[in-house]
C-alpha cells in the first residue's frame, strides 16, 4: 500500500460485496423513472447504471455520521471535511447483466488528493469498483468523490458554461421531493441532502435538496438509450458540474456523437457526459 493510501490509522483495504440482482429493485426504477416500456422479467438485461441499486453497504445506525452516510474511517478515508459530493466517474460495460444473478463487486480506494478551491481545501478520493457474473467482469467504474467544507455564507453556484454543441434531443424535468426520496431508497442512499431539507440548509449550505449526481447522470444516459434504442452502451464518462435543486426545472440534452448535458435553469451545463456505444 502506497502512503497516498494512508492517513493516521487508516490504510485502504478492498471491500467485497455479493448480491442478488432481484427483479423488483429494477421495476421500482423503471417505475420511478416513469419509462413507458414492459415491465422487466427475470433474464432481461440490466440497464447501464442500473447496477447503483445494488451493492449496498449496509450500516447499523449507530455507525452513521451527521450527514446519514456511514462515518468516514472504514472503506472511505477520515477526511476532515464535512460535505460530500459524488463528482463524476468513468465506466466501461464490458457485457450485459441479467436480472435475477447473482453478482459480486469488488471496490478499493485508489487515490486521496488535497487541492484547494475557490471555497477551501477539498479532498478528491478515487475508488474503483469491478463487478463480476460467475467470475467475469462485467462492470467496471472508476468514481470520483469530493469532500469540502460546508458553504461559510450564502450558498453560491461554481461558474458556468453553456453546452459546446447543438443538442440533438433534450427532455425538460422537474425533480420533486418524491423522486429523490424513491432514489435514495433504491439506492440505500442515507445522505440527508436529498430528503432532510432542513439539513440540507441548515448544515451545508444548500438553498433545498439536491439531486442525486448519479440520478442526473442516468437521466442523461436514459435519453440516448431512448433516441438510440439498439445501440449496445459499451461506456460512460460523466462530470458534475454545478447543483441541481429540488423545483428547478432542468433539461436532459444530447447530440449524435454520444455527447450528453444536464442543463440547468440558467441554460449552463450542470453536467457534462458522454456515452460509447456500439450498434
Amino acid at each position: 500500500m502506497t502512503e497516498a493510501l494512508q492517513q493516521g490509522n487508516w490504510t485502504a483495504k478492498p471491500e467485497v460485496i455479493s448480491d442478488h440482482v432481484d427483479l423488483m429493485r429494477a421495476r421500482a426504477m423503471q417505475a420511478s423513472l416513469d419509462l413507458e416500456e414492459r415491465a422487466f422479467e427475470i433474464g432481461d438485461t440490466l440497464p447501464p447504471l442500473w447496477h447503483w441499486l445494488y451493492f449496498w453497504k449496509v450500516a447499523p445506525d449507530h455507525a452513521l455520521g451527521p450527514d446519514g452516510h456511514p462515518e468516514r474511517g472504514g472503506f472511505l478515508p477520515p477526511v476532515a471535511q464535512a460535505r460530500r459530493m459524488w463528482a463524476g466517474g468513468r465506466l466501461i460495460f464490458h457485457r450485459p447483466i441479467p436480472l435475477g444473478v447473482r453478482a459480486e463487486r469488488r471496490s478499493e480506494v485508489t487515490r486521496i488528493e488535497e487541492k484547494q478551491g475557490r471555497s477551501g481545501p477539498l479532498t478528491f478520493v478515487t475508488a474503483i469498483h469491478t463487478i463480476s457474473v460467475n467470475g467475469i467482469a462485467a462492470v467496471t467504474e472508476e468514481q470520483d468523490i469530493v469532500y469540502r467544507q460546508p458553504a461559510a455564507g450564502a450558498f453560491e453556484r461554481p461558474p458556468g458554461k453553456p453546452p459546446q454543441a447543438e443538442p440533438r434531443w433534450q427532455r425538460e424535468f422537474c425533480v420533486d421531493p418524491v423522486l429523490l426520496f424513491r432514489y435514495s431508497a433504491l439506492t440505500f442512499n442515507g445522505h440527508r441532502i436529498h430528503y432532510d431539507a432542513d439539513y440540507a440548509r441548515d448544515e451545508e449550505g444548500y438553498p433545498g435538496l439536491v439531486v442525486h449526481g448519479p440520478l442526473l447522470a442516468t437521466l442523461a444516459l436514459e435519453l440516448f438509450r431512448a433516441h438510440n434504442p439498439r445501440a449496445l452502451v459499451t461506456g460512460y464518462r460523466f462530470r458534475a458540474l454545478r447543483p441541481i435543486f429540488t423545483g428547478e426545472g432542468f433539461t436532459a440534452a444530447g447530440a449524435a456523437d454520444g455527447g450528453l448535458w444536464i442543463i440547468d435553469s440558467e441554460g449552463l451545463v450542470a453536467m457534462e457526459a458522454e456515452a460509447e456505444s456500439e450498434s
